[in-house]
């Protein structure tokens, strides 16, 4: 008598539980310089998935889509997604708010690629912004507080809610559109979008951000006690990732244009993705004194007043 096919699976260790396998949440926007996240998630529409690939068979990988980071922020506090890529602002804010408790960072994604684009015609120096509509991408997101910090040492006087500029949280794809009809005269954001103002709305560059922390990768501390080796993978999977971008740009810009055309519903031009790609660095590693900076910079306009020592949100285990 054979035995039942369950038990033969079960000896030979071939297949796990549906109880044992692992549903693995990552979020990312779909912007350049989330360029890992976007390439994930393609590769993983196409098949061919470079995190399935190197996470087993037995992780499923869900990617979830955001337009800024506080909304990612609170997606892990809900528990709806366990990893994800996002601006450092965010990611201390949400440190900060849970008592060091529930957010950690696992390694650098991007450095650049965030700038103010402003309408040519009417902006040419930095006070000619005054009265002026200015957007970001969400309020206390990253470029939100850069915009705010560089406003503030122009010298002009900045509240949430006026000031001497009106700084105006909008998402990135009405900015293209209420700059393209004049609604706005300038936007702090960051790529595809500071080259789409750029190469289709005639935007100026005011101010670049070479060397800034764009992207970072983020975990909840709850996923790391349930699966320390799984976020391990994954960061060593990051890691391959970023070097791969360095070593075939050609291709990873290719991936990119079809991630970010799958996610906006409209074709993404080579030149699109070549000119945001040079304002890029892309890095897994990030720094306590990187981020540091960014904590006094957000607190200078508002942001982060309650800040707590940064030791162990660089701890890998919670």
């Amino acid at each position: 008598m054979k035995a039942p096919r369950f038990l033969l699976l079960i000896f030979a260790g071939a297949v796990l539980s549906p109880a044992e396998r692992v549903v693995l949440r990552v979020g990312y926007f779909p912007n350049v310089t989330h360029a890992q996240g976007v390439i994930g998630r393609q590769t993983s529409r196409e098949h061919q998935g470079w995190f399935e690939q190197r996470l087993g068979p037995d992780v499923t990988i869900q990617w979830f889509a955001y337009n800024a980071g506080p909304s990612a922020m609170e997606a892990i506090f809900a528990g709806s997604i366990d990893l994800t890529y996002v601006g450092p602002n965010p990611a201390l804010n949400a440190y900060i708010r849970s008592g060091g408790d529930e957010i950690r960072v696992l390694a650098g994604a991007a450095e650049g690629g965030a700038a103010l684009v402003v309408a040519g015609d009417r902006i040419h120096r930095p006070a000619d912004l005054k009265g002026r509509r200015l957007a970001t991408p969400q309020l206390g997101n990253t470029q939100d507080v850069a915009a705010r910090v560089w406003l503030q040492r122009q010298g002009y006087r900045i509240t949430l809610t006026g000031g001497d500029v009106s700084v105006l949280p909008t998402a990135n794809p009405d900015q293209l559109a209420l700059f393209q009809a004049g609604k706005l005269d300038a936007v702090w954001t960051v790529e595809p979008w500071v080259s789409r103002l750029e190469l289709e709305a005639g935007g100026h560059v005011l101010v670049e951000q070479p060397d800034a922390v764009t992207t970072i990768l983020v975990a909840s501390t709850g996923f790391l006690r349930s699966h320390p080796a799984l976020a391990e993978k994954f960061r060593a999977a990051h890691g391959e990732l970023t070097a791969w971008l360095h070593q075939h740009p050609a291709e990873a810009q290719a991936l990119v244009r079809a991630g970010l055309a799958a996610e906006m519903r409209h074709d993404i031009s080579a030149a699109l993705v070549a000119s945001a790609w040079r304002r890029l660095r892309f890095t897994d590693q990030v720094t306590p004194a990187q981020l540091a900076s960014v904590v006094t910079d957000a607190q200078n306009v508002g942001f982060l007043r309650n800040a707590l020592p940064l030791d162990r949100l660089f701890q890998r285990s919670p």
